[in-house]
């Protein structure tokens, strides 16, 4: 599963495979810009969930250099985080700020309708800044986010919910603050399971050799201490979109 645009169902879920990191990039902005068209002719407001890390900033250059952006109606886009860094607004390691400077602040979106997680400049912790999450989202009206967008780390983490870390296990909550992450910064506020899963696509977005086996593991349904990608899939579909590197083990 190496070649050019390989798509394969595997376990229930779809996987599209791309030569390269940038095709890979450049592929996810054209299929979001069509998913957004798509849902903005049935309804007035789109939910989409964005994610950190390289890849969740490289999509953002790429819709920058896309001319297929203007299609949208970018003011009636509600966008999210499925999960934020707990650091003051701005700083450059919040997944918020590194897809902002990536090319999202270039679009012209509704502030009112960017929902950033709040960091300590601006909630007294982790908790309060969940919490004002999770009223966020019942606020909104959004029953399901109609995109997901989530990457996936070496060792198998979604958002923050790391493989055997305790914040996985949280039920009945939106949002959760999360302490002790295995990755630094150690805290932070992520969208638990629950709530990962009220979307109607979810969409996984992985390049690189060092993901080959969390790629693996996830589209084989691995358990919780193994995979926290495994437990998350779309209420109407779920893809697998990475390039060759990242397939090896498939």
């Amino acid at each position: 599963m190496t070649g050019a645009n390989d798509i394969s169902q595997v376990h229930d879920v779809d996987v599209i495979v791309h030569p390269g990191k940038q095709e890979l990039s450049d592929a996810i902005a054209a299929r979001l810009v069509t998913a957004i068209a798509d849902a903005q002719a049935n309804q007035d407001v789109v939910h989409i969930s964005l994610t950190g890390g390289s890849l969740g900033s490289d999509l953002w250059a790429s819709m920058a250099a896309l001319p297929a952006r203007s299609a949208i109606d970018w003011s009636r886009v509600e966008l999210w985080w499925g999960d934020e860094r707990y650091l003051p607004a701005g700083d450059k390691d919040r997944n918020d700020a590194q897809n902002d400077a990536a090319g999202l602040d270039s679009l012209p979106l509704d502030p009112a309708r960017v929902h950033r997680v709040l960091g300590p400049d601006a909630c007294d912790s982790a908790e309060a800044s969940a919490t004002a999450y999770a009223e966020t989202v019942r606020a909104s009206g959004a029953g399901a986010f109609d995109v997901m967008i989530l990457g996936v780390g070496p060792d198998g983490h979604i958002a923050s919910l790391f493989p055997g870390h305790p914040a996985q296990q949280s039920a009945d909550a939106i949002a959760v603050a999360v302490h002790d992450s295995p990755k630094p910064p150690p805290v932070r506020v992520s969208l638990t399971f629950e709530a990962l899963r009220r979307s109607r696509e979810v969409w996984f977005i992985v390049a690189g050799a060092d993901k080959a086996k969390a790629v693996a593991n996830g589209v084989a349904g691995a358990g919780p201490a193994l995979s926290s990608a495994a437990q998350v899939k779309g209420e109407q579909r779920t893809l697998w979109l990475i390039d060759a590197d990242a397939a090896a083990n498939l």
